[in-house]
C-alpha cells in the first residue's frame, strides 16, 4: 500500500512538473510571438510612410531644407507638404524621399521588437504581481518600454535624422565616421534627453488605447465573440482605437520631436534640452514647437494604426496555436466596473508601440 502511495505521488510530481514545463514553454513562445509581431509591424509601417518622415524632419529643422542654399534663419517660410514633396522629387529624385530608410529599416524592427517585448513582459509581470490590470500597469509598462527602446536604438535614429536633413549624397557610413571622430561614442546620443521626454507621448497613447480596447472587449464578449479572432471587426476596431489615441497623444506631446531634431542638427547652436527649449521659444515663439505637426499627424496616425493593427493580427494568428489556460485576470476600465477575461484576452491585450 505504501508502494502504491509512493507511485501515486511520483505520478503527481511528474504531472505537476510536466504542466509547469508546458506552461513555461507557452510563456516563452508567447514572448517570441510579441517580438516577431512588433518587428514585422514596425517595418511595414516605416516603409509606407518614409517620404512623409523625411518632409517632417526637414520642417522641424532650423535649416531651410527646401532651398538649394540650405540657409539658416528664424523666419524662413516652409512650403506646403505637396510643394515640399515636389521640391525633393525634382532636386534629389525618388531616392531623396527615402533618405534615412536604411538605418530606419535596420532600427525599426529591433526598436519595435524591443518596445513590444519590454511592454508585454513588464505588463505580464505587473499583472501577475498585482492580480489585476489597471491604468497604472499600462503607464509603467509603456514608460519602461519607451526608455528601453530609446536607450538601445538612439544611435540609429541620430544617423537617420542627419541623412534626412542632408540634400546631397551623404552616406550613413560617412555620418558614423564624422560623429565618432568629432564627438566619440557620446555623439550618437545627442537628443536622447528629448527622447526620454517623449516617453510621455507613449504613456498617453497607451493608456487611451488600452481603455478603448477594454471597452471593445466588453462589446465583443456581450456578443459572444472572441477578441482573438483575426476578423474584419477586430481589425477595424484596433485601427480606430490606435488612430484616436495616437492623434491625441501626438498633438499633446509634439514639442519634444522638434527639440530632438534640433539637438541632432550639425553645429553647436543647440546643446542641451533646456537651452534648446529656451532658444526655440525666444527665436520662434510657441509656434516653433509645432513645426511639421500636420505632416507628423498625416504620417504618424496611419503608420501607428497600420503597425498596431498588424501587430494585433500577427499575435492573434500565432497565439491561436498556443495552448491556453483558462484562468482569469481582472481588467479595470475607466468605468466603475470590472471585466474578467481569460489569459487569451490578457495576452491579446498585452502590448503594442513610438521613435519614428
Amino acid at each position: 500500500m505504501a508502494t502504491n502511495e509512493s507511485a501515486e505521488n511520483n505520478d503527481d510530481n511528474r504531472s505537476t512538473s510536466s504542466s509547469s514545463s508546458h506552461s513555461q514553454n507557452n510563456s516563452n513562445r508567447s514572448s517570441y510571438i510579441h517580438l516577431l509581431a512588433g518587428g514585422l509591424a514596425g517595418t511595414f509601417g516605416a516603409v509606407l510612410t518614409c517620404p512623409l518622415e523625411v518632409i517632417k524632419t526637414r520642417y522641424q529643422s532650423s535649416h531651410n531644407s527646401f532651398s538649394k542654399t540650405n540657409q539658416i534663419g528664424q523666419n524662413l517660410s516652409r512650403p506646403s507638404i505637396i510643394s515640399a514633396f515636389r521640391f525633393i522629387l525634382q532636386n534629389e529624385g525618388v531616392r531623396g524621399l527615402f533618405k534615412g530608410l536604411v538605418p530606419n529599416l535596420v532600427g525599426v524592427a529591433p526598436s519595435r521588437a524591443i518596445y513590444f517585448f519590454a511592454y508585454a513582459n513588464t505588463k505580464s509581470f505587473l499583472v501577475e504581481a498585482m492580480q489585476r490590470e489597471t491604468p497604472l500597469v499600462h503607464v509603467t509598462s509603456a514608460a519602461s518600454a519607451g526608455i528601453a527602446m530609446s536607450t538601445c536604438t538612439n544611435p540609429l535614429w541620430f544617423v537617420k535624422t542627419r541623412l534626412q536633413l542632408d540634400q546631397g549624397n551623404l552616406r550613413a557610413l560617412d555620418v558614423v565616421r564624422k560623429i565618432h571622430r568629432e564627438n566619440g561614442f557620446r555623439g550618437f546620443y545627442k537628443g536622447i534627453s528629448a527622447s526620454y521626454v517623449g516617453v510621455s507621448e507613449t504613456i498617453v497613447h497607451f493608456v487611451i488605447y488600452e481603455q478603448i480596447k477594454a471597452q471593445l472587449q466588453l462589446i465583443q464578449m456581450s456578443q459572444n465573440r472572441s477578441p482573438d479572432d483575426p476578423d474584419l471587426f477586430n481589425f477595424v476596431s484596433y485601427l480606430g482605437a490606435a488612430a484616436c489615441s495616437k492623434s491625441f497623444a501626438s498633438t499633446m506631446c509634439y514639442p519634444h520631436e522638434v527639440l530632438r531634431t534640433r539637438l541632432r542638427e550639425e553645429g553647436t547652436k543647440y546643446r542641451t534640452l533646456i537651452q534648446t527649449f529656451q532658444t526655440v521659444l525666444h527665436e520662434e515663439g510657441f509656434a516653433g514647437f509645432y513645426r511639421g505637426l500636420l505632416t507628423h499627424l498625416i504620417r504618424q496616425i496611419p503608420n501607428t494604426a497600420i503597425m498596431m493593427s498588424t501587430y494585433e493580427i500577427v499575435v492573434a494568428i500565432f497565439s491561436s496555436n498556443v495552448t491556453q489556460t483558462t484562468t482569469t485576470s481582472e481588467v479595470t476600465t475607466l468605468h466603475p466596473r470590472k471585466v474578467y477575461v481569460t489569459n487569451v484576452d490578457t495576452e491579446a491585450n498585452a502590448a503594442n508601440e513610438s521613435e519614428n
